[in-house]
């Protein structure tokens, strides 16, 4: 029932949010020189109004919102352009208007309860000397019962098959929880010999062993049965929606869980926000709310492939021990042997800790050191090794140079 008591609280909420959006608006509509018609008062009730109407989740997919980027000293237009698509997601390229030939860039996004648009800063900065495509995972409640279940199986095809609709000059980057699909997909191709195996293979933060330095995310999968996360997590989709009855782990929840980490820092950032307005700082504060609104657009994941994750990823850790299959079929990264590997950690990342992606090194035991790279960044924490400064001014050039010395 939970999905049905998570929708009946949306339900009692959103005119309460809508009211809030409007009253909000009212109160800040100029009096004489540009100040509320009601002063200091109006623009602190404003100001709360504001908060509250944004809080509360979304399961609409945000705007990329890249219209352009600058390559050399020159600004190009950029439209995004869906190149294959399946029930379960959209292979979406950046598509610029220019004509030069780049490195063709995938960028796997995780199906972890936000939307590929979390990336956006991440596909911003490969724009400007690279051709972009990313995994663009659709919302598992609107996807119909008919088209069947997605499980990891599913994942690791829906790559295979991307890799071989952009050729043997890909190059792939996973962010975080796909890391361990991409290194499966590359080990069985690289197996079958298939002439699509990316050139380059970037994992940023991935749980490849989560065995190593366990994060709190990895101490609550562990600390419960299997059957507590089928029993206590997973709900039906409700019938006013496309995936009607379909089973998935809720994006609410999963948001929740990861909230409940660091709710003080949140309670801090909606308390900037009302300060930041009640005292006329707009750009400040429309600084949170940007972060919100993508950070609160949720998305619903099929059950089937979150109760294989948290099994084979987090409690049995199948891959390090060698004991991962697709298909039934084992998957064996020595296999391995012309995909260069970048692995990137961060410093205080609470959420893939140092070590766990470093293992990748280990397991694709058939590369020659020549092609194995590895970065700690300092300083960074799980979103800085792909967002941000650090990500832009120091992880990149990084990964730029392995895409051209293995292009």
């Amino acid at each position: 029932m939970i999905y049905q008591m998570y929708q009946s609280h949306t339900d009692l909420m959103d005119p309460l949010r809508w009211m809030a959006r409007h009253s909000s608006a009212a109160l800040s509509l100029p009096w004489g020189l540009g100040q509320p018609w009601g002063g200091d008062l109006a623009r602190k009730l404003s100001a709360a109004f504001e908060v509250i109407s944004c809080m509360g989740t979304t399961h609409t997919r945000p705007d990329f919102g890249i219209r352009s980027v600058t390559v050399g000293h020159r600004e190009v237009a950029v439209t995004e352009e869906v190149v294959y698509r399946t029930p379960f997601c959209s292979l979406v390229r950046f598509k610029k208007d220019i004509q030069v030939e780049e490195p063709q860039v995938l960028i796997v996004a995780p199906m972890s309860g936000h939307f590929a648009t979390l990336l956006r800063g991440t596909c911003q900065t490969m724009l400007a000397e690279h051709d972009v495509y990313i995994t663009d995972w659709h919302n598992a409640r609107d996807v119909p019962l008919k088209e069947g279940r997605f499980d990891f199986d599913s994942y690791v095809d829906h790559l295979i098959r991307f890799f071989e609709v952009l050729g043997r000059d890909c190059h792939v980057v996973a962010v975080c929880q796909p890391s361990v699909a991409v290194l499966a997909a590359v080990s069985v191709m690289a197996e079958r010999d298939n002439q699509s195996q990316p050139r380059s293979m970037t994992l940023i933060a991935g749980p490849i062993d989560t065995r190593i330095n366990p994060t709190k995310v990895n101490e609550l999968a562990t600390s419960k049965p299997i059957e507590w996360f089928e029993q206590k997590l997973i709900s039906s989709v409700p019938v006013r929606y496309p995936g009607a009855l379909r089973r998935v782990y809720p994006g609410f929840v999963q948001l929740a869980s990861f909230m409940q980490m660091n709710m003080e820092r949140h309670k801090k950032a909606y308390r900037d926000m009302y300060e930041h307005l009640a005292a006329g700082e707009v750009e400040k504060a429309q600084a949170i709310r940007t972060f919100y609104d993508e950070y609160l657009a949720v998305m619903d994941l099929p059950a089937e492939f979150f109760i294989q994750t948290v099994r084979t990823v987090f409690q049995e850790y199948s891959l390090p021990k060698g004991e991962l299959k697709w298909h039934d079929q084992p998957v064996r990264p020595a296999a391995i042997r012309r995909t260069a590997l970048f692995t990137v950690e961060g410093e205080n990342d609470d959420i893939c800790s140092v070590g766990q992606t470093l293992a990748a090194q280990e397991l694709c035991s058939g590369l020659r050191p020549h092609l194995k790279h590895h970065h700690l960044q300092t300083g960074a924490g799980h979103y800085g090794v792909f967002n941000g400064r650090r990500w832009t001014n120091q992880v990149y050039p990084m990964l730029k140079m392995i895409i051209q010395q293995n292009g």
